[in-house]
């Protein structure tokens, strides 16, 4: 019998990580230098046929080893990856994950803990529950304490969200969920999912949500208190902007209405002594979307729902004799089913703890103040430009803009040119009935020459 190819776990898994990682390394950076920019050139025919002829046959009858086998696959990758580490792609809430949260999720990957039971995951155990509660101190403060639990994102989040609405008021009927319609489409889909009322949509026309429009809408739903839930918005997908929370946490209260906010964007303005104003009110939400993957320059998944009050997570107890037992749970073993909906998970939480540990909050503060300046940046080079329009100034990171003169379907022709040539990568939104171009900058060593590049690339595709 021959000998299994070597485990990544152990004593002995480190000395087998090694040579690998550097092939892995040495094919990343290849693969980068091929690539050339932030996009691969040729749109997705090209990219599929060489990512075909690169790795060739992906189930061979025999193996070509393990070095061969990371060698072509990684370099394939990331000759076609969408790098968000490159200025120029800056399309998507998809940020570059710091160095050290890949190296900590090199290692979560390595010992592979699950984290659905105690025995599985002992540490990463307890590592979480110190995490999710300085975070949901950074909400709710520390008296009384909220929670959190980790998610795979916004989407989890918030469905989460809904869940415990739902829950919470079950016995007195569904719950009627309000959001604007600026919201985000998982909001909308999770209450489906769950089988609830189909939400209404309070109107945004400003690009946040309408106060006297909510305030009307709470007016003509009666039941119960916690028998609406208003899911309120901070950084909106299309413009990064913010619901003005606390006077909705106002209405909230006078309504006896539930509140959540999808901070999934926005909730990274929390670390920032600058800008964290910008969220008053949040602690006074019933539940908060936060994703790490966004701004807290962590790998995806890095997701989390915090919770005001810790005993709304009683809902989501769950017993499997073989992974909490009662009599194992009496004796003190950690109970984690209730932890999550899910049952095998991966320990997500390291590489947050990681980050959290040696940036702490002012470092992480520096990166969110840093990645809004260059958007106001960016916003000012737009605003100067005689070629181009602003839509507004930046809430976050995120600018809209479009060529002057120039119609929506030039628009989306210029942003396809460019993702074509793998010049540049750039997001649509459509506000107000008109079509923007739109960079979410979230890389904090993006330099003012290459937001001039950004205009520039755009005003080369665009008819004068």
């Amino acid at each position: 019998m021959s000998t299994p190819p070597p485990l990544a776990g152990g004593v002995q898994g480190p000395a087998a990580l090694r040579p690998l990682l550097a092939v892995t390394l040495d094919a990343l950076r290849d693969g980068a230098l091929a690539r050339g920019g932030p996009l691969p050139a040729g749109g997705p025919t090209a990219v599929a046929l060489r990512v075909r002829e690169a790795t060739g046959d992906v189930l061979p009858a025999r193996g070509e080893g393990a070095e061969a086998a990371l060698r072509a696959l990684v370099q394939a990758v990331a000759a076609g990856a969408a790098d968000p580490a490159d200025a120029l792609c800056a399309a998507h809430l998809h940020c570059p994950p710091l160095a050290l949260a890949v190296a900590a999720d090199l290692a979560a990957s390595a010992l592979n803990p699950s984290m659905d039971s105690w025995d599985q995951a002992p540490a990463a155990s307890a590592i979480e529950v110190q995490v999710t509660r300085a975070l949901a101190a950074e909400v709710y403060g520390t008296d009384p304490a909220g929670d959190a639990l980790v998610t795979t994102g916004g989407t989890e989040s918030n469905q989460l969200a809904l869940l415990l609405a739902r829950e919470h008021t079950i016995a007195h009927g569904p719950v009627h969920v309000l959001v604007g319609e600026n919201a985000h489409h998982s909001l909308p889909r999770a209450a489906w999912l769950l089988g609830m009322p189909e939400p209404s949509v309070v109107p945004a026309p400003s690009g946040t949500l309408d106060l006297v429009a909510l305030d009307e809408a709470l007016s003509q739903l009666t039941g119960p208190p916690g028998s609406v839930l208003v899911a309120a918005t901070a950084g909106t997908t299309d413009a990064g902007l913010i619901d003005p929370i606390d006077q909705i946490a106002d209405l909230c209260a006078a309504h006896g209405a539930r509140l959540h906010i999808d901070a999934a964007y926005g909730g990274g303005l929390l670390f920032s002594d600058v800008r964290r104003e910008l969220l008053r009110g949040i602690e006074r939400a019933d539940s908060v979307t936060l994703d790490m993957h966004k701004l807290g320059w962590q790998p995806v998944a890095a997701g989390l729902l915090l919770v005001r009050d810790p005993r709304d997570l009683g809902i989501l107890g769950h017993h499997a004799d073989y992974l909490n037992a009662d009599d194992d749970t009496e004796a003190g073993l950690p109970d984690l089913l209730g932890r999550s909906l899910r049952t095998t998970r991966r320990p997500d939480v390291l590489k947050i703890a990681v980050t959290l540990k040696a940036l702490g909050r002012d470092g992480i503060g520096a990166l969110v103040d840093q990645v809004c300046a260059r958007a106001d940046e960016f916003a000012d080079l737009v605003a100067a430009h005689p070629g181009f329009e602003l839509y507004d100034r930046p809430a976050v990171s995120t600018v809209l803009f479009r060529p002057a003169g120039a119609d929506d379907q030039q628009i989306a022709h210029a942003r396809r040119h460019l993702l074509g040539e793998g010049s540049a990568v750039l997001g649509r939104a459509r506000l107000e009935g008109r079509r923007w171009l739109k960079a979410t900058l979230l890389n904090p060593y993006t330099r003012p020459g290459e937001l001039a590049e950004i205009l520039k690339l755009v005003e080369g595709t665009t008819p004068r």
